[in-house]
């Protein structure tokens, strides 16, 4: 077999040395230990294709590897690693044969480590052998050890090992040329029970890994017969990775240079030849270009993965100086170095991606750093990144800002950041607010703009009108707490410090004729917006439709001021012009008259040229100025009233019938003897109760300035409802304002309608003179139809006991027999003077001074009294006070003086039983004495009661009404007087009383 790399000359070397001292075949042997136990079971397949990469990088060519697991003759496994570039030769063998040497040295632009990675092999292989186009050469474990074993001095060392030798130390010729297109196989049958571990590390290779090995442009992986193609294409900038039929563009940021000599005093020879180094971060991107931070644990690679822990979620290759472990990167000034680089080159990464929050991903986050490496890399990146000016401006897409001059929404929209660009001093764009980015926001020290900041920087800012809207629509839905200070461009040009007040217009508001008014209307362009209204209004700006608007304060102040302002000169403006503005905001809000009382107060031009209250203006033609004496109210300027509408002008309180007016209390009623009427009203009401609630009031005004009423009365009675309707006070309908004015006051014909009665009227006939007059205003005065209409006023009540004293009126007799008891009770506790005359028949009256005059309290005494009688009605003592006259029972002092012919019990009178049935008792009590005839004072009466027994004459009268006047059943004398009057109908007479 040839040797053509003198294998047999190094095998020599190696044994003699060993030899000569076994202590380097402990080292030796200790050094490969130390390798294997390293577990570079995982970092196999990395450094196949980080030798693989080399081996490309020193021929100047493309590099290919293929990696395949397959099964040999006799079944064993193997895997292969074929590639392309410069060839296995006598230095590359020496390399490998030598632990912890290369030769690599003069190559700066490789990556391999110096000859340590294919010790790798040895954790799946004993067997390794390396194939290339000028030969070959293979390890051994069995091989060596058989060596070794030759060597006396050697064996000994050996058996302490159980037969364990450093395996890549002696090298044999290998037999067979490396696979078509390929420089350079290498062989490795696999250990027992390392197929699966190779099999899962060849599924798991990463196309990435090509990141870091620029050198090599494609790797196969064949498994069973399967292959899968790994490939990198790069074209600065970018690099496409494709795994099969994915393919992911990274970004690349790479800077290439030397170190300088001094930092790699006490490195390594192999490392000291080596000062040159390239730099790269990669980061994908998705289909817009727009970084994809990795997710997962990542590594620095250095150049291949290292166990070196790294926060940032981007692919980092470097040539960091790695520890003897070949896992972690070994600290000291070349890795400080680096690490300057590698910030610098991570800002050229970061600052060349496109403008979008996406790249925040990227920044290192504070306190997240794993270790100490990627706590230097991530201090370093942050200062590269605080001071490079990358960040997008909203209002400049092309202007880039370095943090300290950016700032971000704290809740960001499109509409909000495209109408505060250039408002609020380096405002980034929209969308770079999101959760995920403030914490990378706050580490480079983007100021955080809140909704009190935005206020902040719009105040004193001029804005077109639909600029408002936008802002305020934008920020519709953010916090309101911090917006109570945002300003409101007003319709006059001012601008309100916040929404809190501000009117919003409505489409129905005249805004343009509103200045005089000094209002704070929002600019209708300002609040066009559906949401920017709803914004202002959670910030206490109040819609302003026409009415919302008359209603305001300032409004009524203005009215209620004019005049007063007139008279003083009207330093503010135009009396007619503010006159023209309350009158638009009337029509517009189509005020009714009346609705707004003090509108009557607004300053207009009365037809003399000076200026007087809306309320005391007459319009020009108007029905209520024929009425009204001459002069009493003023009439409006002509012209000025045929310039507005009549119905404005009424509703602003200008006359043109007789006005309405509203109150709460009485006192509040500005009308004619509005104390007068509550005063009536009140004595309407029961006595000693609480003072009423009175209801909302409503009255007519100038009922004392009418001349004409005749011509006012139908005018009258066209006033609305409300005018008319009676007040309600506990529970107790009195009469309303207007009909009690009206019917205490000559309005009919020179007469008061409360002194005449209503046409038709049967128990005032006679007592009053109907009235005469139309039929509604009629109605409308309820004119009194009975004693009940005239006793419900206390003073109609003292008339009517004046009318009854007059000897020219006549009283329908079923009035007189109760009218006197119903006075008294209508005038209980009023102090009234007791009439000259008094009512004794419907046509006579007597004169109480000239004539014995009484009032009948007892029954029985009428045939002894000698006087005039009033009828009492049921109350003779309170008809005697109100009359003034005495009891008919005080004036007679009689006693029986007869003797009865009979004393029997008044149940054994005959009729006694039909008797008791209709008083309700089972039987009758007490004694009747029967006198023939019966005498009191020596002179004839019916009957007398007394205090054991009841005297009668024996009549069925004085029967019945002895016994009703005992069972104080006196309404039944007349039916008690039939039971006795004709016993032997009793039985019919008490069937009579079943029916029904």
């Amino acid at each position: 077999m040839a040797d053509p790399f003198d294998t047999a000359g190094l095998r020599r070397r190696v044994l003699a040395a060993w030899t000569d001292s076994p202590a380097r075949f402990r080292e030796d042997a200790n050094a490969e230990e130390d390798l294997v136990r390293g577990g570079y079971r995982d970092r196999l397949l990395v450094e196949l294709a980080q030798n693989a990469a080399d081996a490309a990088v020193r021929a100047g060519v493309p590099g290919r590897l293929r990696l395949e697991l397959a099964t040999v003759g006799g079944g064993g496994e193997v895997l292969r690693a074929a590639n392309t570039g410069a060839p296995l030769d006598a230095a590359g063998v020496t390399g490998l044969a030598t632990l912890r040497a290369s030769a690599k040295r003069d190559e700066a632009r490789t990556v391999g480590r110096f000859g340590v990675g294919f010790a790798a092999v040895l954790a799946v292989s004993d067997e390794p052998a390396v194939h290339s186009t000028p030969g070959g050469v293979r390890f051994s474990a069995a091989h060596t050890r058989a060596a070794v074993a030759d060597v006396p001095a050697l064996a000994g060392e050996l058996a302490r090992r159980d037969g364990a030798v450093p395996v890549l130390r002696l090298p044999w010729p290998a037999d067979g040329p490396p696979p078509h297109g390929f420089a350079t196989e290498v062989v490795l049958p696999l250990r027992a029970g390392s197929r699966a571990a190779v099999r899962g590390a060849l599924e798991a290779l990463e196309a990435e890994l090509l990141l870091a090995l620029p050198g090599l442009a494609e790797v196969e992986v064949a498994v069973d017969g399967a292959v899968r193609t790994l490939s990198c294409t790069r074209t600065p900038p970018l690099a496409r990775v494709r795994d099969g039929d994915h393919t992911t563009t990274w970004r690349l940021a790479t800077r290439s240079g030397e170190l300088p000599a001094e930092l790699l005093a006490g490195r390594p020879v192999e490392e000291r030849a080596r000062r040159g180094y390239d730099v790269t971060w990669a980061v994908p991107l998705d289909d817009d270009g727009r970084p994809v931070p990795l997710t997962g644990r990542q590594v620095v690679h250095a150049p291949t993965p290292s166990d070196e822990p790294l926060s940032l979620p981007v692919r980092l290759v470097a040539p960091f100086p790695l520890g003897p472990d070949r896992r972690h990167v070994a600290p000291g000034p070349v890795t400080d170095a680096l690490v300057v680089v590698a910030a610098d080159t991570y800002a050229d990464l970061v600052t060349a991606l496109p403008a979008d929050p996406a790249v925040l991903g990227l920044v290192p986050r504070i306190g997240l750093a794993a270790a100490e490496l990627d706590a230097a890399l991530g201090s370093a990146v942050l200062d590269r990144l605080r001071a490079a000016a990358w960040l997008p401006a909203a209002d400049d897409p092309a202007r880039r800002q370095p943090p300290d001059r950016a700032a971000v929404l704290a809740d960001d929209t499109d509409e909000r950041v495209a109408v505060l660009a250039g408002v609020v001093p380096g405002l980034l764009p929209a969308g770079w607010s999101r959760r995920d980015g403030a914490p990378a926001l706050a580490a480079l020290g983007v100021r955080r703009i809140g909704p009190a900041e935005v206020v902040e920087a719009v105040s004193g800012i001029g804005r077109p009108a639909d600029w408002w809207a936008r802002l305020y629509a934008a920020l519709d839905g953010a916090d309101r707490e911090e917006l109570g200070a945002l300003p409101v461009p007003l319709a006059d040009g001012r601008t309100a410090p916040g929404p809190a007040g501000v009117l919003l217009p409505g489409e129905d508001l005249p805004v343009a004729r509103l200045g005089p008014l000094h209002l704070r209307v929002a600019d209708p362009g300002a609040v066009a917006d559906p949401a920017a209204r709803r914004l202002l209004e959670r910030l206490g700006a109040r819609p302003a439709a026409a009415a919302v608007v008359l209603a305001d304060p300032a409004v009524r102040g203005a009215v209620e001021e004019s005049v007063d302002a007139v008279e003083e000169g009207f330093d503010d403006g135009d009396p007619a012009a503010l006159a023209e503005a309350v009158l638009a905001l009337v029509a517009a809000a189509a005020t009714a008259p009346g609705e707004l009382p003090w509108l009557a107060e607004l300053a207009l031009p009365d037809a003399e040229g000076a200026w007087a209250p809306a309320g005391e203006l007459l319009l020009p033609g108007a029905p209520l100025a024929a009425v009204l004496r001459d002069g009493a109210l003023g009439m409006l300027d002509p012209g000025f009233a045929a310039a507005h509408d009549p119905a404005v002008l009424r509703a602003a309180g200008v006359l043109a019938d007789f006005a309405v007016v509203h109150a709460d209390d009485p006192d509040d009623l500005d009308v004619d003897a509005a104390d007068e009427w509550a005063d009536a009203v009140l004595d309407r009401l029961p006595p000693g109760g609480l003072p009423p609630a009175w209801p909302p009031l409503t009255a007519v005004r100038d009922l004392e300035l009418v001349a004409d009423w005749a011509g006012a009365l139908p005018l009258l009675a066209a006033a609305p409802e409300e005018a008319w309707a009676d007040v309600v006070l506990d529970g107790v309908a009195v009469p309303c304002y207007l009909r009690w004015w009206l019917s205490t006051h000559p309005v009919l014909g020179g007469r008061r309608p409360d002194r005449l009665c209503a046409p038709g009227s049967r128990e005032l006939r006679g007592l009053y003179d109907p009235a005469d007059g139309p039929a509604s205003v009629l109605g409308r005065l309820r004119l009194p139809a009975t004693v009940d209409d005239v006793l419900a006023d206390v003073d109609t009540a003292l008339d009517l006991l004046d009318r009854l004293g007059d000897p020219a009126r006549t009283v329908p007799p079923p009035v007189l027999r109760t009218v006197h008891a119903r006075l008294a009770r209508a005038l209980d506790g009023v102090d009234v003077d007791p009439p000259r005359r008094v009512r004794v028949a419907p046509d006579r009256v007597a004169d109480p001074a000239r004539e014995a005059v009484a009032v009948l309290d007892v029954p029985w005494v009428q045939p002894l009294v000698d006087a005039l009688l009033v009828p009492a009605g049921g109350a003779p003592a309170a008809v005697a006070d109100l009359l003034d006259l005495p009891l008919a029972g005080e004036r007679v002092r009689a006693e029986v003086t007869s003797t009865p012919v009979r004393r029997q019990p008044w149940a054994s009178v005959p009729g006694a039983g039909l008797a008791a049935a209709r008083l309700g008792v089972p039987e009758l009590t007490g004694e009747v004495a029967v006198h023939e005839p019966l005498l009191a004072g020596g002179r004839p009466v019916p009957w007398w009661p007394g205090d054991g027994v009841d005297h009668v004459d024996g009549s069925p009268a004085a029967l019945g009404r002895a016994l009703a006047w005992r069972a104080r059943a006196w309404p039944l004398r007349q039916a008690l007087a039939e039971a006795f009057a004709d016993p032997g109908r009793a039985a019919d007479l008490a069937a009579e009383d079943a029916v029904g």
